[in-house]
């Protein structure tokens, strides 16, 4: 199969050398010309790990609608309508599009699949995938055992695309006919990892990670319900693994984004220390949106906001959340 990647970031680079790895041809998309010029001599451009020659890349969109009908979009999601808006006209037919990146719109309240639907018109649109779950680009880059899951409403495509990725070596992918919840839960976790990373920051210790990654789980699993995903889905690989490996590694950019905040950092400065996008920050701006606006509960995220974007000290916040009337755990 023929695959083009928009987006030659750290994931995007690495799921083209996994499609490579499995048989496939790829040819990477991406605006910034020192990237496509790396990939060009077959290194990655983030990690500096070689990837494999029959790798390429442009920074002409119209090559890679030409190179393909099925697209990976591994772009932010702060331009993914964009980018969709320039692929629409150049597209001649019907398209398959994977996402593999995990936000929501704030000032929409929108998934990338509705973008999708949204931007592509519908004859151009053959159907949608989101490609999800625990997985650091670093380590699948060097071939570190993963376990990803293929969603869409369209199960047929989810197996096609299931096969398409996996292999036995060290890339084994499951599927699940629960979209919305596997959209949300992989967009929801990066804020919470930024929660933790905070907490990390202050110095509140493990006990306080661990508190943080379990009632992040009770908010992610709010919202999933609440945008019509199932409750199932959040204690899934996409939900609890996700939030498990992003919450709590130094590999995580949303993580590390966190704990800058947590030693006091200002925003535009850990904007300005990290190359990679921070999906989590404009998740805790959209779920602060939909709590407001849905009645959701969501006492994590909507203190981060008000830390983040309000100015909120970091003492008063996490007071504002301790002294919250005392409850039961039960769900």
């Amino acid at each position: 199969m023929k695959l083009g990647i928009i987006g030659g970031g750290a994931w995007g680079c690495t799921l083209a050398q996994v499609l490579v790895d499995n048989g496939h041809e790829v040819l990477i998309y991406d605006v910034k010309k020192e990237a496509v010029d790396k990939i060009n001599q077959h290194f990655h451009p983030f990690f500096n790990e070689v990837l494999d020659d029959k790798i390429t890349a442009t920074n002409t969109l119209t090559d890679v609608t030409e190179f393909a009908e099925t697209f990976v979009l591994s772009v932010p999601t702060k331009v993914i309508r964009f980018v969709l808006k320039q692929m629409n006209p150049l597209l001649k037919k019907p398209s398959v599009f994977i996402n593999v990146s995990k936000g929501i719109e704030p000032e929409t309240l929108k998934r990338v699949s509705e973008i999708v639907e949204e931007e592509i018109e519908a004859d151009h649109l053959k159907g949608f995938v989101v490609l999800t779950g625990p997985s650091h680009a670093e380590e699948v880059i060097l071939r570190k055992l993963t376990l990803l899951v293929s969603s869409s409403k369209d199960m047929d495509l989810a197996v096609e695309i299931q096969h398409v990725f996996a292999n036995d070596k060290y890339l084994r992918v499951y599927t699940s006919s629960d979209l919305i919840g596997t959209e949300v839960g992989g967009a929801v976790k990066n804020a919470i990892a930024v929660i933790s990373g905070a907490c990390t920051g202050l110095g509140l210790g493990e006990n306080a990670r661990a508190a943080v990654i379990t009632r992040g789980i009770v908010e992610i699993v709010r919202v999933v319900e609440m945008m019509g995903g199932k409750k199932d889905t959040a204690f899934g690989l996409t939900g609890i693994g996700d939030l498990i490996v992003t919450a709590s590694s130094e590999n995580s950019r949303n993580f590390k984004a966190g704990k800058k905040i947590g030693l006091g950092m200002t925003l535009d400065e850990v904007y300005g220390s990290e190359q990679q996008t921070i999906e989590g920050i404009r998740t805790i701006e959209a779920m602060h949106h939909l709590s407001l606006q849905n009645h959701v509960e969501l006492p994590m995220i909507n203190v981060a906001y008000d830390i983040i974007f309000n100015g909120l000290p970091v003492a008063e916040g996490l007071q504002k959340l301790l002294s919250r009337d005392l409850k039961s755990e039960d769900f």
